[in-house]
């Protein structure tokens, strides 16, 4: 988890979620990067504010020659837990059972590693299609 500090700027906690990815993305090196689509609601300065921070999350994988996938909420939600409706608590529930080593202490680390799980149901039908339609 990257946690910002609330008493900094805009700028300023950019700044430190694009410092901090690109320490992870050197040390962890990836091959793929997904991330969550952004959805409105009724807080507009809120839905701009994470639009920045999710601008930054396309941003710095894609520094490193990185692609990166992108999923909507109820893509996530099908993937994970069966149903693009579930809710918040399911697909905590899921991604605990789903991986089970996995540190999920925050509703947000469970957001993020249920992205993850659906970029890989999402790259492995893929790769599976393409098996099928070139062999």
């Amino acid at each position: 988890m990257i946690a910002t500090d609330a008493a900094q700027s805009v700028p300023e906690r950019l700044c430190f979620l694009h410092e901090s990815l690109e320490k992870l993305l050197a040390e962890w090196r990836p091959d793929e990067a997904a991330v969550e689509e952004t959805y409105v609601n009724r807080n507009g300065t809120a839905t701009l504010k994470l639009g920045y921070a999710r601008g930054i999350a396309l941003l710095a994988p894609a520094l490193f020659g990185i692609p990166v996938a992108e999923y909507g909420a109820k893509a996530v939600k099908l993937a994970v837990v069966g149903t693009g409706g579930a809710a918040k608590a399911q697909v905590e529930m899921m991604v605990r059972r789903l991986l089970p080593g996995a540190l999920v202490r925050r509703a947000d680390a469970a957001d993020a590693l249920a992205v993850a799980i659906c970029h890989a149901h999402h790259r492995e039908s893929a790769e599976r299609r393409a098996r099928v339609v070139g062999g």
